[in-house]
């Protein structure tokens, strides 16, 4: 038996840090007071600087817009509980309007920017938005939602609320803007997940959620180590890592982050050298790029100050892991484990007293979280080294799906237990190893996919007469989708016409960028779609160079 706790009650194997009970989360506290704690004794260091443009906001800046932003939004008439949906690239304003929104009583909802209007209009409707705050850039795509809209940008827009305006005139507001309490089983957050089974779902997370996930994320951060990380701000903070843990995680440790909107290998490397970022997650194709793309051989890596990278989102293969650290010695390569429905739940830390992780794990169960992994069938709990479905029991489980009582239900258990859908196993030193996924999302260079949304704009085309979208592996991206499409008699489009038609109605990240004609998709005797079966005869098909133009 490991040093892991283990629990059979009833056979229940369950697994949990040693550390759980060292890790105490504190209670009446909002996830904005909880992070913003003591930025008044680091009021002038840099909280937030543009890798692009060198704007800078300091943590005392920080403090006093998350304040003067929440007061705006409750003069605008924000009510607790209300949803306000942000449509922004990386910028360093970034955490003020999610923390402003928050402790307005508001629940701040991040969106792509790079998504269609159409899917930003629907994440609106579903988490039924009563607000939007976009930058410049944005603006016209916003406009058609119908929601007021607040621009970030300097510029004034006719028709759009001004950021600075709206601050200033909190300023002279005084205290008469009504402030209604917040407690901690408060929503503050609504990130848009596929979760299991697809088409996307407000995550209801509220501040006790947050906090906890914090509190055990941040358990190996050292006293000393306050103050004086810089991370790298470049997975988009739309996203619940984003937001969570490197916006939210720095401001709590009094921090750096580096703020850049988009990768470009040049730009990426002149940051890490010129802000000397200690820390940068990233997703698996910068590590490739990292390893094979001769740009990186121009800079003096030397110069380089990057004690960790962490990755998630998507497995690394183990030969580029291999020549990562043969190019970058000395740089800890960390994996880890999560999903929006609970943020982190496993860490490849080189924890106080633990040994390191062992490679290709996504590391130790955080503290304050249960583990078990289930036989998918019958739902028995499994021992050690035997794979089955990681469900995972803490406070930092979502609250649910917002209005999806059947989507909820189907993830989140009577006894509490959230069900992954991702298959794996834990081994006998506690080191957690993800197999496979149930799910059946595709992976595109560490965003979701959903096969279903795919599928469903090819069938709204005439000629089509049937449709299945699979996963297939692509060295670059991770996993590319691919449509298998059976056309109707007499349908005059090609294959590149059908790949178009996708590209106009999705961002471009859903992109199907494989699409082959068939006669028939193969689907099973209750008529779900045979997706292995799918992809094996896409796989066949493909000639090598197929595959380079993907």
């Amino acid at each position: 038996m490991g040093s892991f706790m283990e629990m059979q009650m009833e056979e229940e194997f369950i697994f949990r840090s040693p550390h759980s009970g060292v890790v105490t989360v504190p209670d009446n506290v909002t996830l904005p007071e909880f992070v913003l704690q003591n930025s008044e004794l680091y009021a002038d260091k840099v909280a937030f600087v543009e890798a692009g443009s060198g704007k800078a906001i300091t943590h005392g800046q920080v403090k006093r817009d998350t304040e003067r932003f929440a007061k705006a939004l409750r003069s605008l008439g924000l009510r607790k509980g209300h949803v306000v949906i942000a449509v922004l690239p990386n910028v360093a304003e970034y955490a003020i309007v999610a923390l402003g929104i928050m402790a307005a009583g508001g629940v701040f909802s991040g969106a792509n920017p790079a998504a269609h209007a159409s899917e930003i209009k629907k994440q609106a409707q579903s988490a039924d938005a009563k607000l939007i705050v976009a930058n410049g850039l944005n603006y016209e795509k916003v406009k058609a939602v119908g929601l007021p809209v607040i621009v970030l940008d300097d510029e004034p827009i006719e028709d759009a609320m001004n950021w600075k305006k709206l601050l200033d005139a909190a300023d002279r507001a005084g205290q008469t803007v009504p402030k209604e309490p917040i407690s901690q089983i408060d929503l503050c957050a609504m990130p848009f997940s596929s979760g299991t089974t697809g088409l996307s779902k407000g995550v209801m997370l509220t501040h006790r959620n947050l906090v906890a996930n914090l509190c055990s994320t941040l358990f190996g951060v050292e006293p000393e180590m306050v103050g004086q990380v810089t991370s790298l701000g470049l997975l988009p903070f739309f996203h619940i890592y984003g937001i969570a843990g490197i916006c939210c995680a720095t401001l709590r440790n009094k921090g750096t982050v580096v703020v850049m909107g988009r990768f470009e290998l040049r730009t990426f490397l002149n940051a890490l050298i010129a802000h000397e970022v200690n820390f940068a997650p990233i997703v698996p194709p910068i590590i490739l790029n990292l390893v094979k793309n001769p740009v990186v051989d121009e800079f003096d890596l030397s110069k380089l100050k990057l004690q960790a990278v962490l990755t998630a989102a998507a497995p690394l293969a183990p030969e580029v892991l291999t020549a990562f650290e043969n190019k970058f010695p000395g740089v800890l390569v960390q994996q880890a484990y999560g999903l929006t429905e609970h943020s982190c739940i496993t860490l490849t830390h080189a924890h106080k007293g633990l040994a390191n992780s062992k490679r290709n794990s996504v590391g130790f169960i955080l503290p304050n979280l249960e583990v078990k992994f289930i036989d998918p069938d019958t739902g028995k709990s499994l021992p050690r080294n035997t794979s089955g479905e990681l469900c995972v029991r803490s406070q930092a489980v979502m609250q649910g799906y917002y209005k999806q009582v059947e989507e909820t239900a189907q993830t989140i258990d009577k006894n509490g237990w959230l069900h992954t859908g991702d298959i794996g196993f834990i081994d006998d030193d506690d080191n957690v190893f993800i197999v496979d996924r149930i799910k059946e999302l595709i992976k595109y260079k560490g965003f979701q996919v959903a096969p279903a949304e795919l599928e469903a704009i090819l069938l709204s085309h005439s000629s089509v007469e049937d449709a299945a979208v699979v996963p297939i592996a692509d060295e670059e991206a991770g996993e590319i989708p691919g449509a298998s499409v059976v056309m109707c008699a007499g349908a005059k489009e090609s294959e590149e016409d059908m790949i178009k038609y996708v590209a106009s109605n999705v961002a471009s990240y859903k992109k199907v960028r494989v699409l082959h004609f068939v006669d028939a998709i193969p689907k099973s005797p209750s008529g779900k779609i045979m997706r292995r079966l799918v992809r094996d005869r896409m796989l066949q098909n493909m000639t090598p160079s197929h595959s380079k133009s993907a």
